[in-house]
């Protein structure tokens, strides 16, 4: 006999659902995702991506945890601008760790790369000075544990740095960027990668994705003293979360 799932356990189900599905997703397109990176944001995530560094370094972190690293473009882009930082990267798809440790020998940069999940990281309370998140906490299946457990590991006067695609805004630029979003991307993904259903995936998860407002609200309840900024009009967005 079978017993209904209700409430919290419904809940739970649905959240492992969807880690499952992201997982199996990012495995099936490692080999060829910083490529897809380059192609689909025309080299401009690299900008995204300094702007994003500049604020996680800015208090000179001695431990440095990068959460959702995939294939650690972000934990090697921090290494490169802070050599003295212990930079770890975490992330639960080992095919893009794989990869991101192929790419720190050739860079000869030293990182630690690390299989963990970023709802329940693998890390004692107060381990990091610095807690970075690069295009990754979209696929949270829920996000207020994963602020938790930043904040967790995060020592007192740490920083939590989040850059990520919000939903595109209304007005004309909004229109372009969820038609493209929408209907091009897919297609380009899809060719390049060979998945289809991981560029439909995307925009989907964008669009689902809470406003910047919305996701400063969510870090200012998990205790943050939070402020974001909007980059390239609003294709992404940088949030900064202080721990008091």
């Amino acid at each position: 006999m079978t017993i209904p799932l209700v409430g919290d356990q419904q809940s739970q189900t649905d959240q492992q659902r969807k880690a499952d599905d992201v997982q199996a997703m990012f495995a099936s397109i490692a080999h060829r995702y910083d490529l897809l990176n380059r192609v689909l944001s025309l080299g401009v995530d690299k900008g995204w991506r300094r702007a994003a560094a500049q604020e996680a370094l800015l208090l000179k972190p001695s431990d440095l945890l990068d959460v959702a690293t995939g294939t650690a473009d972000f934990a090697l882009e921090l290494k490169r601008h802070s050599p003295g930082t212990q930079v770890t990267g975490s992330d639960f798809v080992p095919q893009m760790l794989d990869i991101g440790r192929v790419k720190a020998r050739a860079q000869h940069l030293n990182i630690q790369l690390e299989e963990g999940d970023a709802l329940n990281l693998p890390y004692p309370d107060a381990s990091f000075d610095t807690v970075t998140c690069a295009f990754g906490f979209r696929n949270f299946s829920d996000y207020a544990r994963g602020l938790a457990e930043f904040w967790r590991v995060l020592r007192p006067g740490g920083r939590c740095v989040i850059l990520e695609f919000p939903p595109p805004a209304p007005g004309l630029f909004g229109s372009v960027f969820r038609f493209y979003f929408q209907h091009i991307l897919p297609r380009i993904g899809g060719l390049v990668s060979g998945n289809a259903g991981a560029y439909t995936y995307l925009p989907e998860s964008v669009l689902a994705f809470p406003a910047p407002d919305r996701l400063a609200g969510l870090m200012v309840a998990t205790g943050f003293r939070t402020r974001y900024r909007l980059l390239s009009f609003g294709i992404a967005a940088v949030h900064v979360g202080d721990k008091l």
